[in-house]
Protein backbone atom coordinates (compact mmCIF):
# COMPACT_ATOMS: atom_id res chain seq x y z
CA UNK A 1 0.00 0.00 0.00
CA UNK A 2 1.44 3.45 -1.10
CA UNK A 3 2.32 5.55 1.86
CA UNK A 4 1.77 8.72 0.04
CA UNK A 5 -1.07 11.41 1.70
CA UNK A 6 -3.75 12.55 -0.81
CA UNK A 7 -2.90 15.73 -2.26
CA UNK A 8 -5.56 18.71 -1.99
CA UNK A 9 -5.37 21.43 -3.04
CA UNK A 10 -9.10 23.00 -4.01
CA UNK A 11 -8.47 26.63 -2.19
CA UNK A 12 -5.41 27.07 -5.28
CA UNK A 13 -7.48 24.89 -7.54
CA UNK A 14 -10.47 28.07 -7.28
CA UNK A 15 -7.97 30.37 -7.14
CA UNK A 16 -6.14 29.73 -10.08
CA UNK A 17 -9.15 29.97 -12.01
CA UNK A 18 -10.50 32.90 -10.59
CA UNK A 19 -6.96 34.23 -11.98
CA UNK A 20 -7.43 33.09 -14.97
CA UNK A 21 -11.11 34.04 -15.08
CA UNK A 22 -13.08 30.89 -16.10
CA UNK A 23 -16.00 29.74 -14.80
CA UNK A 24 -16.09 26.06 -13.40
CA UNK A 25 -17.92 25.02 -16.36
CA UNK A 26 -14.91 26.57 -18.77
CA UNK A 27 -11.94 24.99 -16.54
CA UNK A 28 -13.65 21.73 -16.46
CA UNK A 29 -14.11 22.14 -20.94
CA UNK A 30 -10.39 22.85 -20.69
CA UNK A 31 -9.71 19.91 -18.83
CA UNK A 32 -11.60 17.50 -20.12
CA UNK A 33 -13.53 16.57 -16.62
CA UNK A 34 -17.05 17.51 -15.59
CA UNK A 35 -18.03 20.74 -13.49
CA UNK A 36 -19.25 18.91 -10.45
CA UNK A 37 -15.58 17.26 -10.85
CA UNK A 38 -13.81 20.62 -10.73
CA UNK A 39 -16.85 21.61 -7.92
CA UNK A 40 -15.66 18.67 -5.41
CA UNK A 41 -11.58 19.23 -6.32
CA UNK A 42 -12.38 23.03 -4.96
CA UNK A 43 -13.84 21.71 -2.23
CA UNK A 44 -11.35 19.13 -0.91
CA UNK A 45 -13.61 16.83 -1.59
CA UNK A 46 -11.40 14.94 -3.65
CA UNK A 47 -7.80 14.74 -3.93
CA UNK A 48 -5.78 16.22 -6.59
CA UNK A 49 -3.89 12.98 -8.55
CA UNK A 50 -0.97 13.07 -10.51
CA UNK A 51 -2.75 12.84 -13.62
CA UNK A 52 -4.70 16.05 -13.17
CA UNK A 53 -1.76 18.22 -11.75
CA UNK A 54 -0.10 16.89 -15.16
CA UNK A 55 -2.98 18.64 -16.42
CA UNK A 56 -3.36 21.38 -14.77
CA UNK A 57 0.51 22.20 -15.47
CA UNK A 58 -0.07 21.69 -19.53
CA UNK A 59 -3.57 23.37 -20.11
CA UNK A 60 -2.74 26.64 -18.43
CA UNK A 61 1.57 26.59 -18.77
CA UNK A 62 2.22 26.61 -14.63
CA UNK A 63 5.02 25.35 -13.08
CA UNK A 64 4.10 22.56 -10.70
CA UNK A 65 6.39 23.32 -8.14
CA UNK A 66 5.06 26.86 -8.06
CA UNK A 67 1.20 25.12 -7.75
CA UNK A 68 2.39 22.12 -5.41
CA UNK A 69 3.68 25.38 -2.78
CA UNK A 70 1.67 28.03 -3.37
CA UNK A 71 3.33 29.63 -0.19
CA UNK A 72 2.42 26.69 2.25
CA UNK A 73 5.42 26.98 3.57
CA UNK A 74 5.48 30.43 4.81
CA UNK A 75 1.95 29.91 6.40
CA UNK A 76 2.67 27.01 8.38
CA UNK A 77 5.74 28.13 9.65
CA UNK A 78 3.89 31.96 10.32
CA UNK A 79 0.70 29.69 11.68
CA UNK A 80 3.06 27.18 13.93
CA UNK A 81 4.45 30.48 15.18
CA UNK A 82 1.30 32.13 16.06
CA UNK A 83 0.12 28.94 17.92
CA UNK A 84 3.25 28.85 20.27
CA UNK A 85 1.44 31.67 22.18
CA UNK A 86 1.06 31.09 26.11
CA UNK A 87 -2.80 31.55 25.48
CA UNK A 88 -3.00 28.12 23.33
CA UNK A 89 -0.84 26.07 25.78
CA UNK A 90 -3.70 24.12 26.55
CA UNK A 91 -5.15 22.91 22.93
CA UNK A 92 -2.60 20.19 20.87
CA UNK A 93 -1.73 21.40 17.71
CA UNK A 94 0.22 18.48 15.78
CA UNK A 95 2.60 20.19 13.70
CA UNK A 96 0.91 17.53 10.78
CA UNK A 97 -2.71 19.29 11.74
CA UNK A 98 -0.91 23.03 11.49
CA UNK A 99 0.39 22.30 8.00
CA UNK A 100 -2.99 20.66 6.32
CA UNK A 101 -4.83 24.00 7.51
CA UNK A 102 -2.03 25.95 6.25
CA UNK A 103 -1.73 24.57 2.63
CA UNK A 104 -4.96 23.26 2.13
CA UNK A 105 -6.89 26.67 3.81
CA UNK A 106 -5.00 29.45 3.35
CA UNK A 107 -7.81 31.79 3.28
CA UNK A 108 -8.87 30.78 6.53
CA UNK A 109 -5.12 30.84 7.60
CA UNK A 110 -4.52 34.53 6.65
CA UNK A 111 -7.89 35.25 8.21
CA UNK A 112 -6.60 33.91 11.63
CA UNK A 113 -3.11 35.20 11.11
CA UNK A 114 -5.01 38.64 10.68
CA UNK A 115 -6.43 38.01 13.88
CA UNK A 116 -4.25 37.09 16.18
CA UNK A 117 -1.64 40.33 14.88
CA UNK A 118 -5.09 42.41 16.18
CA UNK A 119 -5.24 41.16 18.90
CA UNK A 120 -1.54 41.69 19.93
CA UNK A 121 -1.91 45.67 18.77
CA UNK A 122 -4.98 45.41 21.11
CA UNK A 123 -3.12 43.66 23.95
CA UNK A 124 -0.50 46.20 23.45
CA UNK A 125 -2.66 49.40 23.59
CA UNK A 126 -4.61 47.58 26.47
CA UNK A 127 -1.02 47.81 28.46
CA UNK A 128 -0.44 51.20 27.45
CA UNK A 129 -3.40 52.65 29.37
CA UNK A 130 -3.65 54.66 32.53
CA UNK A 131 -6.15 53.06 34.15
CA UNK A 132 -6.16 56.23 37.07
CA UNK A 133 -9.36 57.49 36.82
CA UNK A 134 -10.55 60.86 35.90
CA UNK A 135 -12.77 63.29 38.31
CA UNK A 136 -15.88 61.57 36.03
CA UNK A 137 -14.83 58.03 36.87
CA UNK A 138 -13.62 57.09 33.41
CA UNK A 139 -10.29 56.40 32.66
CA UNK A 140 -7.29 58.69 31.11
CA UNK A 141 -5.19 56.58 28.51
CA UNK A 142 -2.80 59.37 28.03
CA UNK A 143 -1.21 57.23 24.49
CA UNK A 144 -4.60 57.89 22.58
CA UNK A 145 -2.84 60.85 20.97
CA UNK A 146 0.75 60.20 21.25
CA UNK A 147 2.19 59.09 17.66
CA UNK A 148 4.83 57.54 19.21
CA UNK A 149 3.09 55.25 21.15
CA UNK A 150 0.98 53.87 18.30
CA UNK A 151 3.91 53.40 16.10
CA UNK A 152 5.45 51.69 18.92
CA UNK A 153 2.39 49.34 19.34
CA UNK A 154 2.51 48.86 15.60
CA UNK A 155 5.74 47.77 15.42
CA UNK A 156 5.59 45.24 18.72
CA UNK A 157 2.52 43.76 17.65
CA UNK A 158 4.13 42.24 14.46
CA UNK A 159 7.45 41.71 16.24
CA UNK A 160 9.45 44.40 14.34
CA UNK A 161 9.16 41.76 11.16
CA UNK A 162 7.92 42.09 7.85
CA UNK A 163 8.53 39.62 5.07
CA UNK A 164 6.70 41.08 2.57
CA UNK A 165 9.07 44.23 2.34
CA UNK A 166 11.93 41.65 3.14
CA UNK A 167 11.06 40.07 -0.33
CA UNK A 168 10.45 43.18 -1.91
CA UNK A 169 13.75 44.78 -0.80
CA UNK A 170 15.77 41.44 -1.28
CA UNK A 171 14.73 41.85 -5.41
CA UNK A 172 15.43 45.40 -5.13
CA UNK A 173 19.19 44.50 -3.90
CA UNK A 174 19.75 42.42 -7.05
CA UNK A 175 18.98 45.11 -9.18
CA UNK A 176 20.79 47.68 -7.58
CA UNK A 177 24.14 44.90 -7.60
CA UNK A 178 23.63 44.46 -11.14
CA UNK A 179 24.74 48.49 -11.40
CA UNK A 180 27.65 50.00 -10.39
CA UNK A 181 26.44 51.04 -6.88
CA UNK A 182 23.34 52.53 -5.70
CA UNK A 183 24.24 55.89 -7.41
CA UNK A 184 24.09 54.25 -10.97
CA UNK A 185 21.16 52.58 -10.26
CA UNK A 186 19.29 55.65 -9.37
CA UNK A 187 20.65 57.53 -12.37
CA UNK A 188 19.93 54.31 -14.81
CA UNK A 189 16.29 54.00 -13.28
CA UNK A 190 14.97 57.08 -12.46
CA UNK A 191 17.36 59.60 -14.10
CA UNK A 192 18.39 60.59 -10.59
CA UNK A 193 22.19 62.37 -10.19
CA UNK A 194 23.07 62.17 -6.50
CA UNK A 195 24.99 65.31 -5.12
CA UNK A 196 26.79 65.50 -2.16
CA UNK A 197 26.41 69.76 -0.92
CA UNK A 198 27.39 71.03 2.02
CA UNK A 199 25.45 71.95 5.55
CA UNK A 200 24.56 75.36 4.99
CA UNK A 201 23.60 74.74 1.28
CA UNK A 202 20.87 71.76 2.53
CA UNK A 203 19.79 74.30 4.93
CA UNK A 204 19.06 71.48 7.73
CA UNK A 205 18.16 69.00 5.84
CA UNK A 206 20.28 65.61 5.44
CA UNK A 207 18.70 64.20 2.26
CA UNK A 208 16.59 66.39 -0.50
CA UNK A 209 14.86 65.09 -3.27
CA UNK A 210 14.66 68.01 -6.08
CA UNK A 211 12.60 66.45 -8.44
CA UNK A 212 12.79 69.78 -10.72
CA UNK A 213 16.21 69.27 -11.40
CA UNK A 214 16.37 65.75 -11.25
CA UNK A 215 18.72 65.32 -7.99
CA UNK A 216 19.07 63.78 -5.02
CA UNK A 217 20.75 66.35 -2.39
CA UNK A 218 22.77 64.62 0.53
CA UNK A 219 24.24 66.67 2.97
CA UNK A 220 28.66 65.75 2.48
CA UNK A 221 29.11 65.97 6.15
CA UNK A 222 27.67 62.49 7.13
CA UNK A 223 29.73 59.58 7.18
CA UNK A 224 29.34 56.84 4.80
CA UNK A 225 27.69 54.41 6.30
CA UNK A 226 25.01 57.03 6.48
CA UNK A 227 25.12 58.45 3.28
CA UNK A 228 24.43 54.89 2.01
CA UNK A 229 21.72 55.06 4.24
CA UNK A 230 20.14 57.97 3.13
CA UNK A 231 20.30 56.80 -0.29
CA UNK A 232 18.71 53.41 0.18
CA UNK A 233 15.87 55.64 2.09
CA UNK A 234 15.05 57.37 -1.10
CA UNK A 235 15.24 54.58 -2.98
CA UNK A 236 13.09 52.45 -0.88
CA UNK A 237 10.43 55.64 -1.21
CA UNK A 238 10.78 55.69 -5.00
CA UNK A 239 10.16 51.84 -5.27
CA UNK A 240 9.15 50.28 -2.74
CA UNK A 241 5.86 52.05 -1.51
CA UNK A 242 3.45 49.53 -2.60
CA UNK A 243 4.15 47.28 -0.09
CA UNK A 244 5.13 49.78 2.31
CA UNK A 245 1.60 51.29 2.05
CA UNK A 246 0.17 47.40 1.73
CA UNK A 247 1.77 47.08 5.34
CA UNK A 248 0.97 50.35 6.89
CA UNK A 249 -2.84 49.48 5.86
CA UNK A 250 -3.18 46.86 8.21
CA UNK A 251 -2.66 49.25 11.68
CA UNK A 252 -5.30 51.40 12.84
CA UNK A 253 -3.97 54.85 14.06
CA UNK A 254 -5.44 57.88 16.26
CA UNK A 255 -3.49 60.12 14.61
CA UNK A 256 -2.54 61.52 11.20
CA UNK A 257 1.50 61.80 12.78
CA UNK A 258 1.00 58.04 14.17
CA UNK A 259 0.49 56.66 10.80
CA UNK A 260 3.46 59.47 9.55
CA UNK A 261 5.70 57.85 11.88
CA UNK A 262 4.85 54.64 11.64
CA UNK A 263 5.50 54.80 7.64
CA UNK A 264 8.76 56.50 8.19
CA UNK A 265 10.02 53.32 10.78
CA UNK A 266 8.60 50.65 7.55
CA UNK A 267 10.58 52.78 5.20
CA UNK A 268 13.70 52.99 7.23
CA UNK A 269 12.91 49.11 8.10
CA UNK A 270 13.01 48.39 4.00
CA UNK A 271 16.28 50.28 3.48
CA UNK A 272 17.82 48.10 6.20
CA UNK A 273 16.97 45.39 4.17
CA UNK A 274 17.92 47.05 0.77
CA UNK A 275 21.31 47.44 2.46
CA UNK A 276 21.42 43.82 4.58
CA UNK A 277 19.19 41.55 2.52
CA UNK A 278 17.71 39.05 4.87
CA UNK A 279 19.06 35.87 3.23
CA UNK A 280 22.47 37.49 2.90
CA UNK A 281 22.35 38.77 6.35
CA UNK A 282 20.87 36.10 8.11
CA UNK A 283 23.60 33.79 6.87
CA UNK A 284 26.45 36.14 7.86
CA UNK A 285 25.46 36.53 11.29
CA UNK A 286 25.80 32.84 11.44
CA UNK A 287 28.68 32.48 10.28
CA UNK A 288 30.01 35.52 12.44
CA UNK A 289 27.81 34.15 15.24
CA UNK A 290 26.37 37.64 15.67
CA UNK A 291 29.67 40.06 15.98
CA UNK A 292 27.71 43.26 15.39
CA UNK A 293 30.74 45.05 14.45
CA UNK A 294 32.23 42.36 12.03
CA UNK A 295 28.55 42.58 10.25
CA UNK A 296 28.68 46.31 9.95
CA UNK A 297 32.11 46.44 8.13
CA UNK A 298 30.85 43.47 5.87
CA UNK A 299 27.87 45.14 4.74
CA UNK A 300 28.93 49.07 4.74
CA UNK A 301 26.39 50.12 7.78
CA UNK A 302 27.07 51.71 10.98
CA UNK A 303 27.03 49.51 14.28
CA UNK A 304 23.65 51.02 15.03
CA UNK A 305 22.00 50.08 12.03
CA UNK A 306 23.29 47.04 12.08
CA UNK A 307 22.41 46.41 15.61
CA UNK A 308 18.50 47.52 14.59
CA UNK A 309 18.60 44.60 11.77
CA UNK A 310 19.43 42.13 13.98
CA UNK A 311 16.11 42.92 15.98
CA UNK A 312 14.14 41.87 12.80
CA UNK A 313 15.22 38.53 11.41
CA UNK A 314 12.21 36.76 12.84
CA UNK A 315 10.72 35.90 8.76
CA UNK A 316 8.91 32.80 9.46
CA UNK A 317 11.14 29.78 8.75
CA UNK A 318 14.18 31.77 8.41
CA UNK A 319 14.50 32.97 12.48
CA UNK A 320 17.46 33.81 14.17
CA UNK A 321 18.18 34.95 17.39
CA UNK A 322 15.11 37.68 18.63
CA UNK A 323 16.56 40.58 20.13
CA UNK A 324 15.33 43.75 22.30
CA UNK A 325 16.72 46.99 20.97
CA UNK A 326 16.81 49.96 23.48
CA UNK A 327 18.98 53.95 22.51
CA UNK A 328 19.12 56.31 25.12
CA UNK A 329 20.67 59.41 25.86
CA UNK A 330 22.74 60.39 28.59
CA UNK A 331 20.07 61.85 30.72
CA UNK A 332 18.00 58.22 30.22
CA UNK A 333 15.22 59.39 27.70
CA UNK A 334 14.72 56.63 25.74
CA UNK A 335 14.33 57.37 21.65
CA UNK A 336 14.09 54.11 20.17
CA UNK A 337 12.92 50.79 21.67
CA UNK A 338 12.11 47.47 19.50
CA UNK A 339 11.26 43.92 21.08
CA UNK A 340 11.78 40.91 19.17
CA UNK A 341 12.83 39.02 22.46
CA UNK A 342 9.70 39.24 25.04
CA UNK A 343 11.89 41.97 27.64
CA UNK A 344 9.45 43.70 29.90
CA UNK A 345 10.84 47.50 28.90
CA UNK A 346 8.79 49.89 30.94
CA UNK A 347 5.78 51.73 28.65
CA UNK A 348 6.23 55.03 30.29
CA UNK A 349 9.36 56.41 32.07
CA UNK A 350 13.02 54.90 31.95
CA UNK A 351 14.80 52.03 32.25
CA UNK A 352 17.19 50.14 35.56
CA UNK A 353 19.71 52.19 36.10
CA UNK A 354 21.79 48.90 37.27
CA UNK A 355 21.54 48.42 33.54
CA UNK A 356 24.79 48.60 31.40
CA UNK A 357 22.95 51.12 28.75
CA UNK A 358 23.42 53.59 31.06
CA UNK A 359 27.25 52.81 32.45
CA UNK A 360 28.45 52.74 28.67
CA UNK A 361 29.28 56.56 27.82
CA UNK A 362 32.34 55.99 30.44
CA UNK A 363 33.86 53.81 27.96
CA UNK A 364 32.61 55.74 24.58
CA UNK A 365 33.10 53.35 21.33
CA UNK A 366 33.70 49.87 23.70
CA UNK A 367 31.05 47.04 24.19
CA UNK A 368 29.73 46.46 27.31
CA UNK A 369 28.75 42.95 28.13
CA UNK A 370 26.33 42.09 31.22
CA UNK A 371 23.70 39.30 32.41
CA UNK A 372 20.74 40.24 33.74
CA UNK A 373 17.93 38.65 35.65
CA UNK A 374 14.43 40.05 36.24
CA UNK A 375 12.48 39.85 39.62
CA UNK A 376 10.72 37.15 38.44
CA UNK A 377 13.94 35.39 37.82
CA UNK A 378 13.98 35.20 34.36
CA UNK A 379 17.82 36.22 32.78
CA UNK A 380 18.81 38.11 29.38
CA UNK A 381 21.79 38.46 27.72
CA UNK A 382 23.12 42.24 26.88
CA UNK A 383 25.51 44.22 24.88
CA UNK A 384 25.50 47.71 24.97
CA UNK A 385 27.77 50.81 23.26
CA UNK A 386 27.74 54.56 22.48
CA UNK A 387 27.37 55.57 19.06
CA UNK A 388 26.98 59.55 17.85
CA UNK A 389 25.27 61.05 15.31
CA UNK A 390 26.01 64.19 13.34
CA UNK A 391 29.47 66.30 13.48
CA UNK A 392 31.18 65.63 10.41
CA UNK A 393 33.01 69.25 10.76
CA UNK A 394 34.85 71.43 13.14
CA UNK A 395 32.22 73.08 15.20
CA UNK A 396 29.37 70.86 14.20
CA UNK A 397 26.80 69.51 17.01
CA UNK A 398 27.39 66.10 17.45
CA UNK A 399 24.98 63.41 19.78
CA UNK A 400 26.09 60.58 21.07
CA UNK A 401 23.48 57.96 22.65
CA UNK A 402 24.07 54.47 24.17
CA UNK A 403 22.48 51.29 22.61
CA UNK A 404 21.56 47.91 23.80
CA UNK A 405 21.05 44.84 22.11
CA UNK A 406 20.04 41.62 24.24
CA UNK A 407 18.66 38.08 23.98
CA UNK A 408 16.87 35.61 26.41
CA UNK A 409 19.53 33.34 28.07
CA UNK A 410 18.53 30.06 26.28
CA UNK A 411 20.02 32.03 23.06
CA UNK A 412 22.97 33.91 24.45
CA UNK A 413 25.34 30.96 23.78
CA UNK A 414 25.12 31.53 20.08
CA UNK A 415 26.36 34.96 20.14
CA UNK A 416 30.29 35.69 20.10
CA UNK A 417 30.24 37.82 23.08
CA UNK A 418 29.83 34.67 25.49
CA UNK A 419 32.11 32.35 23.65
CA UNK A 420 35.14 31.64 26.06
CA UNK A 421 34.23 34.07 28.14
CA UNK A 422 34.46 32.78 31.78
CA UNK A 423 34.63 35.80 33.62
CA UNK A 424 31.11 36.13 32.75
CA UNK A 425 28.46 34.10 33.63
CA UNK A 426 24.09 34.39 34.46
CA UNK A 427 25.31 32.86 37.54
CA UNK A 428 26.46 36.34 38.05
CA UNK A 429 23.41 38.56 36.60
CA UNK A 430 22.92 42.06 37.69
CA UNK A 431 19.67 41.87 39.36
CA UNK A 432 17.24 44.32 37.93
CA UNK A 433 13.89 45.80 37.24
CA UNK A 434 11.52 46.93 34.50
CA UNK A 435 11.05 50.12 36.24
CA UNK A 436 11.11 51.58 39.94
CA UNK A 437 7.69 51.82 40.40
CA UNK A 438 6.91 48.27 39.42
CA UNK A 439 9.98 46.91 40.98
CA UNK A 440 10.02 45.23 44.92
CA UNK A 441 13.83 45.16 45.09
CA UNK A 442 13.82 46.87 48.74
CA UNK A 443 17.30 46.64 49.53
CA UNK A 444 18.17 48.63 45.83
CA UNK A 445 20.25 51.72 46.50
CA UNK A 446 20.14 53.36 42.96
CA UNK A 447 16.24 53.18 43.58
CA UNK A 448 14.32 56.83 42.37
CA UNK A 449 10.78 55.94 43.66
CA UNK A 450 9.06 53.60 45.77
CA UNK A 451 7.35 50.27 43.90
CA UNK A 452 3.77 51.05 44.01
CA UNK A 453 1.76 49.06 47.08
CA UNK A 454 4.71 49.09 49.39
CA UNK A 455 4.11 51.39 52.58
CA UNK A 456 6.87 53.63 53.15
CA UNK A 457 8.47 53.43 57.07
CA UNK A 458 8.89 57.11 58.80
CA UNK A 459 12.40 57.78 59.82
CA UNK A 460 12.06 59.22 62.78
CA UNK A 461 14.50 56.73 64.54
CA UNK A 462 15.82 54.99 61.88
CA UNK A 463 17.21 56.07 58.51
CA UNK A 464 17.95 53.50 55.98
CA UNK A 465 20.78 52.61 53.59
CA UNK A 466 18.41 53.14 50.99
CA UNK A 467 16.75 55.75 49.78
CA UNK A 468 13.50 54.71 51.27
CA UNK A 469 12.31 52.32 53.71
CA UNK A 470 9.77 49.52 53.47
CA UNK A 471 7.26 47.74 55.46
CA UNK A 472 7.26 44.24 55.42
CA UNK A 473 3.60 43.82 55.34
Amino acid sequence: MSSERPVYMGPRLKRLRRDLGLTQADMAADLEISASYVALLERNQRPFTADMLLRLARTYKIDMAELAGDGGEEYTARLEAVLKDPMFADIDFPQLDTADVAISYPGFTEAMLRLYTAYREEQLALADKDTAPRVDGSSVDPDAADPVAQARRFLAARRNSFSSIDDAAERLAESVNSHESMTAHLNDKHGLQVRRLPADVMMGATRRLDRHRRQILIDDQLDNASQRFQLALQLSYLELNDEIDSVLKEGSFATESGERLTRRALTSYAAAALLMPYSAFAKAVELRHYDVEALARQFGTSFEQTAHRLTTLQKPGQERVPFFFIRVDPAGNVSKRLDGAGFPFARHGGACPLWSVHQAFRSPRQVVTQWLELPDGERFFSIARTVTAGGGAFGSQQVERAIALGCAAEHADRLIYTRDRPDISPENATPIGVTCRLCHRTKCRSRSAPPIGRQILSDDNRQSNTPFGFSHS
